[in-house]
């Protein structure tokens, strides 16, 4: 087996760490010192995180989404390959050399997504951006850390405590959809999306396309 090469360091906010971009001949990794945060070869359940919540909003025009999250671009993908040609796509990214690396080494991950006309990158928080304005978004997806347990960034935790909940809510339009998603269930978020107000459905979805091995947790909120 090849070893893995060391490509670039990046320093999260706020004193969360490192994160390293790795390769190991196709395949790459980001790692938050030991634990991997995300690989290319599993795109199953970032990809659900798109179509999920898209298959609730019943076709709607000219949609808002906004994603909280770049990553290796699996969901921003899956987005643009369901939504119509005038959607408009906000995706923020805190760190930004998550951005260069989408352009640089990740180019050939990404393909293209981010010179598609519908996308927009902002470079930081998404929380900002949900208590922007009220019913500005269609759907909101949060793929932000590993899930409503922060584990990279303390901060992480307001998008998922009842107040952020709460925001979500304002930030989406009737019948709009907050989609979050996380390597491991949550019964506590599970509980706190309820009392929000959500209409919640919790999926498990494969982290692997084809189904087999780990599978990842969605929860589905739908403003009344």
């Amino acid at each position: 087996m090849k070893p893995w090469i060391h490509l670039d360091t990046a320093q999260m906010p706020d004193g969360g760490g490192d994160l390293r971009l790795m390769r190991r001949d196709t395949e790459f990794s980001i790692m938050a010192g030991s634990i991997e945060l995300m690989n290319s070869r599993l795109s199953g359940s970032e990809e659900a995180l798109a179509t999920l919540a898209w298959a609730r909003l019943a076709g709607r025009p000219a949609p808002r989404i906004l994603i909280g999250g770049l990553g290796m671009g699996f969901t921003l993908r899956a987005a643009l390959a369901v939504l119509p040609a005038d959607a408009q796509i906000t995706v923020a990214e805190l760190v930004p050399a998550v951005v260069a690396w989408a352009r640089g080494p990740l180019a050939e991950v990404f393909k293209g997504g981010l010179d598609d006309p519908r996308v927009t990158i902002h470079e930081g928080d998404v929380g900002p951006l949900i208590a922007a304005a009220p019913a500005a978004w269609d759907a909101i997806l949060l793929d932000v850390d590993n899930g409503p347990e922060g584990l990279t960034r303390k901060a992480n935790d307001s998008l998922y405590d009842l107040p952020g909940l709460a925001r979500a809510q304002t930030a989406l339009r009737p019948g709009g959809v907050l989609a979050v998603w996380s390597s491991a269930p949550d019964e506590g978020f599970t509980r706190r999306m309820r009392r929000s107000g959500l209409a919640t459905e919790v999926v498990r979805v494969p982290a692997r396309k084809g189904g087999r091995g780990a599978r990842h947790v969605i929860w589905l909120g739908v403003r009344g």
